[in-house]
């Protein structure tokens, strides 16, 4: 299949309310549509992980993730610096805006944002048109999936949609830094 047929096969899982996943920088994520409560609760059971620990959002470019951002508490400054780092491989939490849906972000107050340079990523946010949920293709615990091959074995056929390609060139999945106050939460 091409990448272009792949990529509408992707889309039409997640309009289906659908988990797929999909490489990353460093590893399989899995994802599903923002919005969608039923998906994110289908792929939380898939991880076997609680629902409070929240996700990430990784989009295309910044005026997909802009609308999560709570702009009257984020200093123009901490906009700026996540902004000059993407997209790469730099996810950032801000306060999240009033409107966002809480399932995303958990037990935390922020939310944690990626523009993505992997090209295969981006062009899934673009295919879709918005931000998606992303999280490591693993049961909770495990190590996370590299290959579309350790993610059926992982997940058999729990999944609507696996889009197959190779990840980045990370070793292990983006550091996750506070926008505002520069804080580390992992490296």
């Amino acid at each position: 299949m091409n990448e272009a047929a792949a990529l509408a096969a992707a889309v039409a899982a997640l309009r289906a309310g659908g988990v797929i996943a999909y490489p990353t920088e460093a590893v399989y994520g899995l994802g599903c549509d923002p919005a969608d409560a039923r998906a994110f609760a289908a792929l939380f059971a898939l991880k076997q992980r609680p629902p409070t620990q929240g996700v990430l959002l990784i989009a295309a470019d910044f005026a997909q993730v802009e609308k999560y951002i709570d702009r009257a508490a984020t200093p123009p400054a901490a906009v700026a610096r996540a902004r000059a780092t993407w997209p790469g491989p730099h996810t950032w939490v801000f306060p999240r805006a009033p409107d966002t849906p809480s399932w995303i972000a958990g037990a935390h107050a922020g939310i944690a944002l990626r523009v993505t340079a992997h090209p295969l990523a981006a062009a899934l946010c673009r295919a879709f048109g918005g931000a998606l949920v992303s999280t490591s293709a693993n049961r909770h615990g495990a190590p996370p999936a590299r290959s579309a091959a350790e993610v059926r074995a992982a997940f058999g056929d729990g999944l609507a949609y696996i889009l197959d390609g190779a990840v980045g060139g990370l070793d292990r999945p983006t550091p996750i830094r506070d926008a505002i106050s520069g804080e580390v939460f992992r490296t």
